[in-house]
């Protein structure tokens, strides 16, 4: 199924990828194998997309326990000392005015006097006091009495504020500690995609592994072709999305990825590599995004891994090399091997192009006959040259007798 990125709306006219202006078709031709594809997914997982224009900012507010876990870990930590000292500077102020108000500054050495707060003589040990009481420290050499009202309602006022600031803080800050995102940097991906054969049909697969013993509960694989596109109207779609099939309907995404597995994309008529060859291959501007998610074993948290590949790093012809071993009665797997491949026969042609030849030839199409289907498809075009040489000799020979008639 076909997923479309959408484009923020905007008054002025968009700036469109190139391939969108004047005569898309020869441009492409002419410049799509000089210019460097630009990634949409990089190989660390982070999205290469840049949010700009946005005018709804009020929406980050809104949700602003997410906006807080979002941000950087040097604004989080400014935020979070910020947001402690002003409520402390601001309860401090407050208790000070009460104080001078009622007259505490004046009476300080005069035993008989009650005072609102005992042992305050000043702003900064009104702001002490106000650090003891949000934090309940409670060192008892400052203590409220019992002949302030205005101070006993600021107390359970900056109480209960000062839990509400607790519990967000606190979990803002838990929830950023514990955010799986470093859990994505032991599950690796290969840094190349393989198009082989393998059980008689042309594949496409890459392989992914997990590095920790802790496994991925619920683990599942997909992928998608990010490719732009003219639709027959005219209308030039950027980067948009294909669904990839590795094994959806089969169940094959889901993995128990205790050991590297090799995901595997048959390329049938289904597949967006169907009419894709060897050759072709390299002049395409596509860019494949494989994505891993699941359950972290240890903390019962959501974990998404990400990578991507693009035209440069997809093998055609090659396999993985196996990477696990039977060793004192444990399997053993060898990480040095894991980005590693091999050369291995595989037709040049397309799946298409394999089909019709198989249908032509009345042959099933597996790999047994695909060397087959490989000398079948080189005689044709041994065929067609030395048809095309048999004719540039003829027509040579025709303009010769015409140039001796005249003469």
């Amino acid at each position: 199924m076909d997923q479309d990125v959408e484009s923020p709306v905007a008054i002025h006219q968009p700036k469109l990828p190139k391939q969108a202006r004047d005569d898309l078709p020869r441009h492409i031709s002419r410049d799509r194998t000089k210019r460097k594809i630009q990634r949409y997914v990089r190989k660390d997982g982070k999205c290469n997309v840049h949010h700009g224009n946005v005018r709804e900012t009020y929406r980050y507010l809104t949700d602003i326990f997410t906006t807080l876990v979002d941000l950087k870990w040097r604004f989080n930590l400014l935020i979070f000392v910020m947001v402690y000292t002003v409520t402390w500077l601001f309860f401090g102020m407050i208790w000070w005015l009460i104080a001078y108000i009622r007259g505490d500054m004046d009476h300080l050495e005069d035993p008989s006097w009650t005072p609102c707060v005992t042992n305050l003589n000043g702003f900064v040990s009104a702001f002490l006091f106000s650090i003891e009481t949000e934090t309940t420290i409670g060192y008892g050499y400052r203590v409220i009495t019992d002949k302030c009202p205005e101070g006993i309602i600021l107390l359970l006022i900056q109480s209960v504020l000062g839990s509400i600031v607790n519990a967000f803080m606190v979990g803002c800050m838990f929830v950023k500690i514990s955010q799986p995102k470093k859990r994505a940097e032991t599950l690796v991906f290969s840094t190349h995609a393989v198009i082989s054969m393998r059980d008689g049909k042309l594949c496409l697969m890459f392989r992914v592994g997990d590095l920790r013993n802790s496994h991925i509960v619920e683990a599942s694989i997909r992928a998608k072709l990010i490719k732009s596109k003219q639709t027959s109207e005219g209308e030039f779609i950027p980067l948009n999305q294909t669904d990839i099939n590795v094994g959806y309907y089969t169940g094959d995404d889901r993995l128990f990825l205790v050991s590297p597995l090799i995901i595997s994309h048959e390329i049938n008529q289904q597949s967006p590599f169907w009419e894709i060859s060897k050759a072709q291959l390299p002049k395409e501007e596509l860019e494949i995004v494989v994505i891993l998610e699941g359950m972290v074993e240890a903390t019962g948290m959501t974990c998404q891994a990400r990578s991507s590949y693009i035209t440069s790093e997809i093998l055609w012809g090659y396999r993985f090399t196996p990477v696990l071993t039977l060793e004192d009665g444990f399997y053993e797997v060898d990480y040095n091997s894991f980005h590693e491949t091999y050369e291995t026969s595989t037709p040049s042609l397309s799946a298409k192009e394999l089909a019709e030849l198989a249908s032509r030839a009345e042959l099933p199409v597996s790999w047994s006959v695909s060397s087959k289907l490989n000398q079948h498809a080189e005689l044709e075009t041994e065929e067609e040259e030395k048809n095309a040489e048999e004719q540039t000799e003829r027509n040579g020979e025709v303009a010769n007798l015409e140039n001796e008639s005249k003469v």
